[in-house]
């Protein structure tokens, strides 16, 4: 079995695990950090005291933690469906996103659906896109080094002038 195919095997089980995961985070009632209010505000003044900018603050968190979390769609979109549909892997993100706000809109008024999301979400879906479609090409370029090796080994133990 190649590389790659071994890649695609565990990719499918940890895809599963991601989406039970993700799924319970996008449709917690509350907000996953609800309780983390006097944590980040210690954060967040700490920061502060040591000179961080200004910009750094709780809206860039959990834009940073939304792009975050979906590195791992583009990235499963990719090595299942293969690096020439790339575009899957946004897709993906962009789609999964949008169901995920429109899920929080209708069922959860606890919970707030944003554009931002929808847009943090996507960025991290086409950042996982960049690394696996890096990944594949670094994978297939490993496998037909060592095809070509193996043919050439086989050659030269036949060859007279070895």
């Amino acid at each position: 079995m190649t590389a790659v195919r071994r890649l695609r095997r565990v990719t499918v089980v940890a895809a599963l695990a991601y989406f039970v995961a993700l799924v319970a985070i996008a449709f917690w009632p509350v907000r996953v950090d609800q309780n983390a209010g006097d944590l980040l505000y210690r954060l967040f003044t700490w920061l502060y005291r040591h000179d961080a900018p200004r910009w750094l603050d709780y809206d860039f968190l959990e834009f940073s933690a939304n792009v975050i979390l979906f590195i791992p769609v583009g990235l499963f979109v990719v090595i299942l469906a293969g690096a020439r549909r790339w575009w899957l892997g946004i897709l993906a993100g962009f789609v999964t996103s949008c169901a995920i706000e429109a899920g929080q809109l209708m069922f959860l008024p606890s919970r707030f659906a944003t554009v931002e999301d929808v847009v943090a979400n996507t960025s991290g879906a086409a950042l996982g896109t960049l690394l696996a479609a890096g990944a594949l090409a670094i994978a297939h370029a490993h496998e037909r080094r060592a095809r070509a090796k193996a043919r050439f080994e086989g050659r030269s133990r036949l060859s007279p002038w070895a």
